[in-house]
């Protein structure tokens, strides 16, 4: 008797989203991959088994047979089932979700990692660290799948803790996976395990690796080589097996969702993979977000507070300097009298000095004073930023780069303002005041390679750079001993973000800058320049206080509807052809079909549609957003579905997407 299943075909159109059904042997399980004939073509596609046994419903004489079964590429149940998930919660395509656990390419094997038996130490726990990482290993010890959530104050020793974890699974045979919110900046990480834990038994997964290192390193952890991953959002999705625990370290960054396709969220994949092998979920951060602050109080997570620094450090005091005053005594310049005096004594004292501000480039805008008329990207509508270093205009979202305009196009004036001030400009204004210190800057302009970024923290962490200019890639988790002096030139900034997240932003990015100093313990000083110091969230940060921080933004999002009382979902219609017309035509009819449905969620708001600006690939997107109240969430994904397939039967002249809670929309 034949055994039939179903597979999912290895291909890029919508219109084979769907099971296709083949006769296999006994020995092709779930995660199976196999080669299939498919729609008369020459060579046979590649394909994955998403069920078995299967009864056909029509006629079986004209079911093909599989072609070849591939074990050494092949996934598992597990796998396969969180791809399903992933489809129903944020509609992506199979094969998409799929993928994500795979590598393709020819597997060339790297010279293997050499066992070595020098491994780091670990130190005398605080009491902080040992009760967080009893209770952890006491759920380990119970194959209790459970969810926590670290709160952790910058240099709390997280990092040690999610090491015990760690070594809980390894003792236990089981696996590990640690993601980290930024690929350039994970090294100093990484290696703290492979010193710990032995360099054979990590892996690391990211986008920036060869296609051959990051499928050599698919074979190790397929094969159960390699027992340790540590890397970025992709990580997550690594191919292990019996899987202990998977750790989100900074899980507050927006790094941890996807913008791209397949859109999602990290902590959802890694919540229903460590569901799913009975494993510890550990989310660390010192500034939580709040959706998973919210989820903590409603006992969906267990908190686990650690709010001592370790050894000698101390937090450092943080005051804000008002900069309204500062204009008014006739100081136009980025750097205030008091981070002035600040910088000064620190170099005088041999302290280092880290300067951020969450802008790159020299000025942020580009515009005409006689007119207003303000200098954007042709393609994405964004405002440029003017590049002293490469003398010119730059989108910041495409990278295009633009000739500086001699005269205004609109009115043809002949005086072009430069206003805002961005990395560029600190970097030059510090090295003019301060001739004799070492100044460097570090953003993407400058640290554009794994080499350029190592090359930066290196003289920083050696003493050599006195004065570090950076954006946010200084939040991320990097530690250095001898940082006396935090400025930040800006805080204003991320709270003009077109995001509900502006004021969560504001607080992480003040918080985990500040962090950076008073770690080697003595007196460390943050000063936070702003044109708001009334703003209740950058007074919140001053002091510490991430309750106050949490309880007012809890009302606020309680008030408008946004997460965690709702799910934010952006709908889009796109025309290949460009034509904006028939986009925000489709668009808005699907919007008025969601409003009118006798069944909608109560308290369901579904805005306008509008033009999207950003037109980087030469199509036009319409775009409406949807606040779909807590638990509504998966009808609007099944009518998504529902509409893409009746697109398709029609041939529309535009297909739908929809990204669920994204970034920088409303």
């Amino acid at each position: 008797m034949n055994r039939y299943v179903n597979v999912v075909v290895d291909n890029k159109s919508e219109y084979t989203d769907c099971f296709f059904t083949y006769s296999a042997p006994p020995d092709v399980g779930v995660g199976a991959r196999v080669t299939v004939p498919f729609a008369g073509r020459k060579k046979p596609v590649d394909a994955y088994v998403v069920e078995v046994d299967v009864q056909p419903e029509f006629d079986v004489s004209k079911i093909k047979e599989i072609t070849e079964y591939i074990p050494e590429r092949s996934l598992n149940e597990e796998m396969i089932q969180t791809a399903i998930w992933m489809r129903k919660r944020y509609g992506v395509k199979y094969i998409d979700a799929i993928k994500m656990f795979t590598v393709n390419g020819k597997i060339i094997r790297h010279p293997s990692h050499a066992s070595s038996d020098a491994q780091l130490p670990s130190y005398e726990l605080s009491e902080d660290q040992k009760r967080t990482a009893s209770r952890i290993t006491e759920a380990m010890k119970q194959c209790e799948f459970k969810t926590f959530l670290i709160k952790g104050v910058t240099n709390s020793g997280k990092t040690e803790v999610y090491m015990k974890a760690v070594e809980e699974a390894l003792n236990q045979g089981r696996t590990a996976i640690v993601l980290l919110p930024e690929i350039a900046l994970s090294h100093q990480t990484e290696e703290r395990f492979r010193k710990r834990f032995g360099a054979e038994n990590i892996a690391t997964l990211h986008s920036k690796l060869s296609t051959s290192k990051k499928l050599s390193e698919w074979a190790r952890i397929r094969s159960g080589e390699a027992r340790i991953v540590v890397g970025a959002r992709t990580s997550v999705f690594a191919p292990l097996e019996n899987i202990g625990a998977i750790i989100i370290d900074e899980e507050h960054e927006s790094t941890y969702k996807s913008d791209h396709n397949p859109k999602y969220e990290t902590v959802d994949v890694a919540y229903k993979r460590a569901s799913a092998h009975n494993a510890i979920l550990v989310l660390g951060s010192a500034t939580p977000s709040v959706v998973s602050y919210y989820r903590s109080k409603q006992g969906v997570y267990e908190l686990l507070e650690m709010p001592k620094r370790i050894g000698q450090s101390v937090l450092p005091t943080i005051e804000t300097v008002d900069m309204r005053a500062e204009t008014r005594r006739g100081n136009l310049g980025v750097i205030s009298e008091a981070l002035a005096d600040g910088i000064s004594e620190s170099l005088k004292n041999r302290e280092q000095i880290i300067l951020f501000l969450n802008r790159r480039g020299f000025s942020t805008q580009i515009l005409c004073p006689d007119c207003g008329h303000k200098m954007v990207c042709d393609e994405c509508g964004i405002t440029l930023t003017y590049h002293k270093a490469f003398n010119a205009a730059v989108c910041h979202y495409c990278s295009r780069r633009y000739p500086l305009p001699e005269h205004c196009p609109e009115c043809g004036s002949k005086y072009i303002k430069y206003a805002g001030a961005g990395t560029e400009k600190v970097e030059e204004s510090v090295t003019k005041l301060w001739p004799d210190a070492k100044v460097q800057r570090f953003d993407l302009d400058t640290a554009g390679s794994q080499k350029e970024i190592s090359a930066v923290l290196e003289a920083f962490s050696s003493g050599e750079t006195d004065i570090l200019v950076g954006t946010q890639l200084l939040a991320k988790g990097l530690d250095f001993r001898n940082v006396g002096l935090v400025g930040i030139i800006n805080a204003d900034v991320s709270l003009n973000i077109p995001d509900y997240r502006s004021q969560e932003r504001t607080y992480q990015l003040i918080t985990q800058v500040a962090g950076r100093a008073g770690r080697a313990g003595g007196c460390s000083k943050v000063l936070i320049q702003t044109y708001d110091p009334e703003s209740d969230v950058i007074d919140a940060a001053a002091n510490g206080s991430y309750e106050d921080f949490y309880e007012n933004e809890l009302l606020h999002r309680n008030i408008m509807n946004y997460p965690p009382y709702s799910d934010i979902i952006c709908v889009s219609f796109v025309d290949k052809s460009g034509n904006t017309d028939v986009a925000l035509e489709y668009a808005t009819a699907y919007r008025k079909k969601l409003q009118g449905l006798k069944d909608a969620p109560k308290g369901a708001v579904i805005l306008p549609a509008r033009e999207e600006a950003r037109r980087t690939d030469g199509k036009a997107r319409a775009t409406f957003i949807i606040k779909a109240p807590a638990g509504s969430r998966a009808g609007y994904i099944r009518s998504y579905m529902l509409t893409r397939e009746q697109m398709m039967r029609d041939k529309a002249p535009c297909y739908i997407e929809i990204d669920v809670n994204p970034y920088g929309i409303v």
